[in-house]
């Protein structure tokens, strides 16, 4: 069993995503932002920097994971699943995985910030970071030309990118031009399992629901 420390955030949809993708069973434990619950003192134990999304695995001695990339490559590693064991094969997952985590979710989170929730308009700082958003989109739009997803098969580096991705607008940022990209966007969210990611935490109250792998197996 997975403890999932988590909220409805890009970061947060990583992993329930990839737990519906690996058929782990796991138990939800929504954080609420409003209440600081991820700067309370039992949270900081599992995660000193006090952000989710954070993981403890009940079948490995409870050991705590922090860092969504990191989390990702725990899990696929764990089942063997979404990143190759060839040394190539794993360095390109791990090369886009690395391009979402230092550049995609860094830049796009800014512009969030600057562009919905700053109080002042600094409209400098806003096309600065809409703009290397576009950017970075359009790196990803290039590989999509080639292959079908970022690492030729479907892992845990388009699980990473896709909920970034799929809140450009909230960004202010467009996608128009960029048809592989489109085209990547659609293919991953019609996947059932990351439907059902997208759906964790639905609601507060929902948040110690144990999902469990069979089902999920059942719902793919």
């Amino acid at each position: 069993m997975i403890d999932l420390y988590t909220a409805a955030t890009p970061n947060g949809h990583k992993i329930s995503i990839a737990l519906e993708e690996l058929g782990l069973p796991y138990k939800v434990h929504a954080l609420s932002f409003d209440k600081k619950q991820q700067k309370s003192p039992a949270f900081l134990k599992i995660n000193p920097n006090g952000r989710i999304p954070a993981i403890v695995d009940r079948g490995n001695d409870d050991f705590t994971v922090f860092e969504s990339g990191a989390i990702l490559i725990y899990l696929a590693e764990k089942t063997g699943q979404l990143l190759p064991q060839d040394v190539k094969g794993r360095s390109r997952v791990i090369q886009w995985l690395m391009f979402q985590m230092g550049g995609v979710g860094p830049m796009q989170g800014q512009a969030n910030v600057f562009f919905r929730y700053f109080p002042e308009k600094l409209q400098g700082a806003i096309d600065r970071y809409q703009h290397e958003t576009r950017r970075l989109y359009e790196v990803l739009n290039g590989r999509l030309g080639e292959a079908e997803y970022l690492a030729g098969d479907y892992s845990i580096a388009d699980i990473a990118t896709f909920p970034w991705v799929r809140s450009y607008d909230w960004a202010g940022v467009s996608v128009d031009g960029l048809e592989h990209l489109q085209r990547w966007l659609a293919a991953i969210e019609a996947r059932p399992a990351v439907q059902r990611g997208l759906l964790v935490p639905k609601r507060q109250e929902e948040s110690d629901k144990v999902v469990q792998s069979a089902q999920s197996m059942l719902m793919r």
